[in-house]
């Protein structure tokens, strides 16, 4: 309904209706609004791994690697995978949140949680001497960040056109620039 109406567009109502639930069910199991949105784009994220968080998903996918070059490959996989899923829904939260702060504050909190994830990334490139000296673990999940942003995957894929292999190999090689 997200993608077909709008945020602002689709209410509660709505979503309950379809959902054959009382509005009031929606706010005891999920929230608002802005907490159903939420729940999309983790689901959308999470994919077929759904309703495993990613976080622990994708710890468990950088494990099972040897090599920091098996590593930053989980990772360029991983920004397509979710790029793919998620573009849509990215883009109406970005949308949404400038017009309403609860999404703002969403898009807001969605971007730290990344930053977070990422510093995961940049502590196990750290343990496997794969960080630059002079990079804080904070600088490397910032690096990792700013490659692997859903903006970024919208303007390359999108906007550019580049096939999803083309951003793949983009990130892997500016990744392993860095950490290779």
């Amino acid at each position: 309904m997200f993608l077909e109406r709008g945020y602002i567009a689709t209410t509660l109502e709505m979503i309950a209706q379809t959902a054959e639930v009382a509005v009031q069910t929606i706010y005891n199991t999920v929230g608002s609004k802005r907490d159903v949105l939420n729940g999309v784009l983790d689901l959308s994220a999470a994919g077929p791994s759904a309703p495993r968080p990613v976080r622990e998903f994708m710890q468990e996918r950088v494990a099972a690697t040897q090599t920091t070059a098996e590593m930053i490959g989980v990772l360029a996989d991983w920004f397509v995978e979710a790029g793919e899923r998620t573009a849509p829904i990215q883009q109406i939260i970005r949308q949404a949140a400038a017009v309403d702060p609860e999404v703002a504050q969403l898009e807001k909190q969605r971007a730290r949680q990344r930053f977070e994830n990422y510093k995961l990334a940049a502590s196990a490139l750290a343990e496997r001497g794969a960080m630059p000296r002079e990079m804080t673990r904070e600088e490397a999940a910032g690096l990792i960040w700013t490659i692997g942003h859903p903006g970024v995957y919208r303007f390359f894929v999108l906007e550019l056109e580049w096939p999803p292999a083309r951003y793949r190999a983009w990130v892997e090689s500016r990744l392993l620039a860095q950490f290779g």
